[in-house]
């Protein structure tokens, strides 16, 4: 049995917490100083476990174990969504290198802007070569539009080469989470050991209206483009639920109105919108209604919509074998206390997952609540989690 220290861990994750600490939870966005000084914790945390560590020219953060033979590579991510949880990503990262103190061969990385800031999964699709020079050239920051190459010079990672794949050096990829939903606190389980994570998709829907007095202009003439994403807003809740999975979820993650003043008609509107499921055909399935509504609705009017898909990752599955390991592991720490399911949430996972065998395995989000400060989970099953997610990568490299 991996000879792990649970308190140890414990202490890294109360450590890492106060780096970029916002109430119980941090703020840590990618490259931000707060993130640059995370990412700095970690290389010293890895090369005292015995790794040697680099921030590549991504802000990828990889420690590489020495020696040859079978490898697991390990990972998550560090940095943090605004005003958010301390154990989303940075807890898997950590799980790595406590996996590498017991003696195992693995190599663990925290991958950069998994949170979206500026690209979809940016560190890790690099590490698999899917990210361009082009693409870097044309990314910019989601909130304030800061080019993703400015901010690369200003972290210092710029001009560093950009770390890829080395082939056979792996058996596989393995992360462990907090599961960002209820479904094990609800269950009363301890483990979930994961067999696919969702694929998303995100758009950029804009209503062209025409901006007008909010006193004089008669109602009968109006063509108001908040209303119209209103009304669009609440035909998605009306028809997506007649064509939805089991797990399926939507979204309006935000909605702007220009010139946003209350005594002016919005002239222009836009909304971020998307949907999430672990099936292919729901998500073709969801897209083509999206855009079926917007068409009813242009047939009526008065304003004009239009829809750009933004963003787009696609289901992925968890090798069975892997699965099998972890699921051997948590029988064996947590008998009783363990389930498989799905990932209601999009991980890294699902990016490694194209180039070698992959898994991943949740530790309970109490209430399910993420991406706030208040997310948390108890320290038994922190602990407990490391255990098993040690004993299942044994498992993993002795099959």
């Amino acid at each position: 049995m991996p000879p792990v220290n649970p308190e140890r861990l414990l202490a890294d994750v109360r450590e890492c917490s106060e780096i970029g600490r916002f109430k119980t939870g941090v703020h840590r966005p990618t490259y931000s100083p707060e993130d640059q000084r995370a990412r700095a914790w970690l290389v010293a945390r890895m090369e005292a476990a015995g790794l040697q560590a680099e921030i590549d020219g991504i802000g990828n953060v990889i420690g590489r174990g020495s020696g040859s033979g079978k490898r697991m590579l390990i990972g998550s991510h560090i940095e943090s969504q605004p005003e958010a949880g301390r154990l989303d990503g940075a807890m898997g990262v950590l799980y790595g290198i406590e996996v590498a103190r017991a003696g195992l061969p693995v190599d663990v990385a925290a991958w950069a802007d998994e949170e979206g800031y500026f690209g979809h999964f940016l560190g890790s699709r690099s590490f698999i070569a899917e990210v361009t020079e082009q693409e870097i050239d044309k990314s910019v920051h989601r909130d304030n539009g800061t080019p993703l190459r400015a901010a690369l010079i200003k972290a210092g990672y710029a001009g560093r080469p950009r770390a890829t794949v080395e082939p056979g050096r792996y058996v596989g990829y393995a992360e462990a989470h907090v599961e960002q939903g209820d479904y094990l606190d609800m269950a009363g389980m301890r483990i979930g050991v994961v067999t696919g994570i969702i694929g998303s998709w995100l758009y950029r829907i804009v209503a062209e209206g025409v901006q007008n007095h909010a006193g004089t202009t008669r109602m009968a003439i109006r063509k108001d483009a908040g209303l119209a994403l209103a009304k669009l807003c609440v035909a998605i809740d009306q028809r997506f639920p007649q064509v939805i999975g089991e797990r399926s979820v939507w979204t309006t993650g935000r909605m702007i109105f220009e010139p946003g003043a209350p005594a002016v008609i919005p002239g222009r509107g836009e909304m971020t919108f998307g949907f999430r499921d672990v099936e292919l055909t729901t998500l073709e399935r969801l897209d083509a209604t999206l855009r079926q509504l917007i068409d009813d609705y242009n047939r009526q009017g008065p304003c004009r919509l239009t829809v750009e898909r933004t963003a787009q990752s696609f289901p992925a599955l968890m090798n069975k074998f892997f699965q099998d390991a972890l699921e051997k592991a948590a029988a064996t720490h947590a008998p009783g206390s363990h389930m498989r399911m799905p990932s209601a949430a999009g991980h890294d996972a699902q990016i490694l997952a194209r180039k070698m065998p992959s898994a991943m395995l949740f530790v309970p989000s109490i209430k399910g609540i993420s991406h706030h400060w208040a997310e948390d989970t108890a320290d038994q099953d922190i602990a407990l989690g490391v255990q098993v997610f040690a004993d299942g990568i044994e498992r993993i490299l002795a099959g």
